[in-house]
């Protein structure tokens, strides 16, 4: 293993311990880039200054890189103001947070801005998001903080109050009274944690949701709504669920077109009530909707000024009607199942909808990553590669009721940071995940056999370039395990996997321990071997009778120059020095005859291991031959087992450009698994499985350095 992958793992260790002692929790929150709150306030108000960000700074990188990059008209004339500097009494929250403090701006971020004016709804919900205690009062230094949900943890986001200001006007998301900042500034912390304003534009409302909430969102295509959708979304409000509507565009012209009764397409919505009336001697279902533009109001029945109202009774028309034009209204349920296409329905305890009840789920939280070569396998179209997903297995052991046999769950499968990626040219990937029956042994990561001949249960609805694909599965009682996979294998991501169960039910992720059947090395004696090797061995060795690193190289690189039909770039310095490493029991540094001999005879085996996996007769071994020869090589009395992360190293360490291995990558890689599994073995003197290092110790152990995370341990510091 290279120096960096071990900084690299020492960190994620040293992460997953701060996780573990509760750190990410809301209460907790990771504090981005490291800059803390309190104490930035506080310097600043030591120094009677007022804050600058330097990590979101005023400048055109912070407004975007294409339709907001540095020489688009939008951006033009942009200066960045402080509330102080744009009215005289700027409030950060007046008279409470309300739906009419979210007014969209020359930003397409819509989907945002519902799931804000969603938010408003639930004081416990904005305040997780909107901390207490900021105001433009006593003790105002020009900086906030808002806290967001990411992929798994809480993360607690700085900012100064800068704010983009043209024509003497806020540039994006605005109070309709022009004096209250909370939204402008919860927009602004949300652009710095994606990179800029512009990552914000277009997305699913259900991404706001949950980065709000840490909930999980359902989606319900409204034109095959279930017949008890009306309820659904009752007490999904009453539970402080948010949701979300919006129109599909079918072409580009589409895009915010306003229909005849000025609904908007493309354009999301949230859902703030349901209310049932009686009108003209029937009930009749309502829905109260918001648009985030703060105007552009439904014109047809039940809207502000229709007739509808007045044939309803007095004290309930005078609850429920608003006249102004402040983007909310009424329309009726059939009308709203005709008018729009989909409804989001963000649960933040994952609530049993169909249930009238309310029932906690069991939920786990898997962090995943999908890497060329190693397991971004693409989906099952691709059987081949498929099986080399990662693989988590979830035991569903209780019915929902007594005498049924099934048990629901829902899966959520969801791709990190891909927003940050938009300056960079990359999107969303295509994702979504199978669901197989299994029953067999725990902790190991199931073959491309098992995918050829067995069928999946269940799988997600579409393979889709959404951030998060979810769906809700009915199953019997038994083991399943679940292939999250991009569509298309090669493509790189990190994911979260989270699985809600109705009842308790086990899950773990499906990998295979790390082992090594590595057998004793026949050392012969010297007067046991061949004559004519003895003589080979006088001519390579030289008059000091001991073969060197450079004497090394030169032998492998002549021999294996005569087989044509491997490629290779030949072996290096490095890797012939492992060789000695490895072979040197006298530490002498160079190799003796016997020493020789075991090395010869154990390249040869290599060779023949490598010629038996390179099924197309490429000469090289693609990342895949790759891992069923280190798992196969057990007929050639030795076999590795290797978990995801460590086939990720090996990975990245030995594959060309191409994700190909070579004869001599093959050979390096194989010989310095062997020399760790055998070094820790001679460590690991009470065969724990753990061991105890001091610096000292780490250091005087060269060939242990290199793949020094292989295998969990403890490290005294």
């Amino acid at each position: 293993m290279e120096p960096i992958y071990a900084t690299g793992m020492a960190a994620k260790l040293r992460s997953q311990w701060d996780r573990d002692a509760g750190l990410g929790q809301n209460h907790n929150a990771v504090k981005l880039l490291g800059q803390d709150y309190e104490s930035l306030r506080s310097q600043c108000q030591q120094t009677r200054t007022l804050f600058e960000d330097p990590l979101f700074p005023t400048s055109a990188s912070s407004l975007g890189f294409n339709e907001l990059g540095p020489r688009s008209s939008k951006t033009h004339g942009v200066r960045w103001m402080r509330p102080t500097e744009i009215c005289m009494r700027p409030q950060f929250i007046m008279d409470g947070a309300t739906r009419t403090d979210i007014c969209q701006g020359s930003l397409g971020d819509c989907w945002l801005l519902a799931a804000i004016a969603s938010l408003t709804l639930n004081d416990d919900l904005l305040h997780r998001v909107v901390p207490h205690g900021q105001s433009f009062d006593g003790g105002y230094a020009g900086i906030f903080h808002f806290q967001f949900w990411q992929f798994g943890e809480w993360v607690d986001v700085v900012i100064d109050d800068r704010l983009p200001v043209k024509d003497g006007k806020l540039l994006f998301v605005h109070s309709a009274e022009g004096g209250e900042f909370w939204s402008a500034l919860l927009e602004k912390a949300y652009a710095k944690l994606n990179g800029c304003y512009e990552a914000l534009s277009g997305g699913s409302t259900s991404e706001g949701f949950e980065d709000f909430t840490g909930g999980v969102t359902e989606m319900y295509e409204l034109k095959k709504a279930p017949a008890d959708l009306f309820s659904i979304i009752g007490r999904a409000i009453e539970r402080g669920s948010l949701l979300g509507c919006s129109i599909d565009i079918t072409s580009k012209f589409d895009q915010e077109a306003v229909t005849f009764k000025k609904l908007v397409k493309g354009h999301a919505y949230s859902v703030t009530a349901v209310e049932e009336v009686v009108y003209r001697g029937n009930m009749t279902k309502l829905v109260r909707i918001r648009n985030p533009w703060g105007e552009v109001e439904w014109t047809g029945a039940w809207s502000d000024d229709s007739r509808e109202w007045d044939n309803v009774d007095r004290s309930v028309r005078g609850r429920l009607q608003n006249r102004s034009e402040d983007g909310e209204f009424w329309m009726s349920f059939s009308d709203f199942l005709r008018e729009f296409s989909r409804l989001e329905i963000c649960n933040l305890t994952a609530d049993a909808l169909q249930a009238g009840q309310v029932k906690k789920w069991s939920t786990s939280l898997y962090q995943g990553e999908w890497r060329r070569g190693s397991t971004a396998g693409g989906c099952r179209n691709f059987p081949a590669t498929f099986w080399i997903n990662p693989q988590f297995k979830v035991t569903l052991k209780h019915p929902d009721s007594p005498g049924q046999s099934d048990c629901s769950f829902l899966v959520a499968l969801m791709q990190k940071d891909r927003r940050k990626k938009r300056r960079e040219g990359q999107d969303m990937e295509t994702i979504g995940f199978a669901i197989y029956e299994f029953v067999g042994k725990s902790g190991v990561h199931l073959k491309r056999d098992f995918f050829l001949t067995n069928a999946s249960s269940a799988r997600s609805e579409l393979f889709i370039n959404l951030r998060e694909v979810s769906s809700r599965f009915q199953l019997p009682a038994g083991e399943y395990i679940i292939v999250p996979s991009t569509f298309e294998p090669q493509k790189e991501a990190d994911f979260v996997l989270r699985v809600f169960s109705e009842k308790p039910a086990n899950s773990e992720e499906m990998d295979d321990k790390v082992t090594a059947d590595i057998p004793e090395e026949q050392r012969l004696d010297e007067s046991q071997i061949d004559a004519g090797f003895k003589s080979l061995f006088r001519q390579l060795a030289g008059t000091d009778m001991e073969i060197s690193t450079t004497e090394l190289q030169t032998i492998l690189n002549r021999i294996i120059s005569k087989h044509k039909d491997l490629k290779t770039d030949g072996f290096g310095k490095e890797s012939c020095r492992s060789m000695i490493n490895l072979m040197d029991t006298d530490g002498s540094g160079k190799l003796g005859l016997t020493e020789f001999h075991v090395l010869w005879e154990k390249v040869k085996r290599y060779l023949q291991i490598f010629r038996d996996h390179d099924v197309d007769k490429s000469g090289t071994m693609s990342s895949y031959e790759m891992r069923r020869a280190l798992e196969a090589a057990g007929t050639q009395s030795k076999s590795f087992k290797l978990n995801n992360h460590l086939f990720q190293l090996i990975i990245l360490r030995y594959t060309e450009e191409d994700l190909s291995v070579d004869f001599d990558n093959f050979v390096t890689c194989l010989v310095r698994l062997e020399t760790m599994f055998k070094t820790f073995k001679t460590l690991d003197t009470d065969a724990d499985g753990f061991i105890s290092l001091t610096f000292f110790q780490v250091s005087l152990t060269p060939t242990f350095q290199h793949t020094a995370n292989t295998h969990p341990k403890h490290v005294e510091r």
